[in-house]
């Protein structure tokens, strides 16, 4: 038994870190859940944006968009922001990161009712577009900005 006790330890754990890391590659999506609605949860986060003067380019209201074209689904609200002075110097140094920017929030409701924050991490963001690690601080921000409107 002992013999063996290492070689399922060894392919454990390539099989595990393989696995993480292809999650995070085809998704690089952080959720985390939401003590408000999502209207309120909208509003918390349009509140620390306008107090730290960071502009919400837009707000797309996806549910009320397909109500509008006669179909159904939970609220579901996208938030669309960002600062120059953080997201120049992104785009300068990877011009491909101008596809992610301006950063994004997703609040939505699931099936039971829970509202939802999701955003991509910055982690993902870095290994995707090749930004160097100084820079990450830059879009880092959206993790405590999807924190503190979820509390």
């Amino acid at each position: 038994m002992k013999i063996w006790r290492p070689a399922v330890l060894f392919l454990a754990s390539i099989l595990l870190s393989s696995e993480a890391l292809a999650v995070q590659r085809e998704q690089g999506i952080v959720k985390i859940p939401s003590h408000h609605s999502v209207d309120e949860t909208v509003n918390r986060l349009k509140s620390i944006l306008q107090s730290k003067g960071v502009t919400l380019f837009a707000l797309v209201d996806h549910s009320g968009e397909a109500e509008k074209a006669g179909m159904k689904m939970p609220p579901t609200k996208l938030l669309i922001f960002g600062n120059p002075k953080g997201g120049t110097p992104l785009m300068l140094a990877s011009p491909s990161a101008a596809i992610d920017l301006p950063l994004k929030i997703l609040v939505a409701e699931d099936s039971e009712g829970k509202a939802w924050i999701s955003y991509n991490s910055a982690e993902y963001l870095k290994e995707r577009h090749g930004l160097p690690e100084n820079l990450l601080p830059n879009i880092a921000v959206v993790q405590t900005l999807a924190a503190t409107a979820g509390q």
